[in-house]
């Protein structure tokens, strides 16, 4: 994964546990850190610069999805 990919990678989940950590209540909070844990520790080892792609625009529709909210 290119440097670049990377620090992309990073700040998309980084605003994703920001954003789900503003959720008020705490069941749906801790629901949605996990689900942001658990689907970049799913991820980690994918190479393929398309599959990284399409993970990323999934990852945006998710921050757009939360911030709607």
């Amino acid at each position: 994964m290119a440097a670049s990919t990377r620090a992309q990678v990073i700040s998309l989940y980084r605003m994703l546990l920001r954003e789900s950590g503003k959720f008020p209540s705490y069941n749906y909070r801790t629901y949605a850190l996990r689900r942001v844990r658990d689907a970049f520790r799913a991820n980690r080892k994918v190479d393929d610069p398309k599959t990284v792609e399409r993970l990323m625009e999934e990852g945006e529709q998710t921050l757009a999805l939360i911030q709607r909210q």
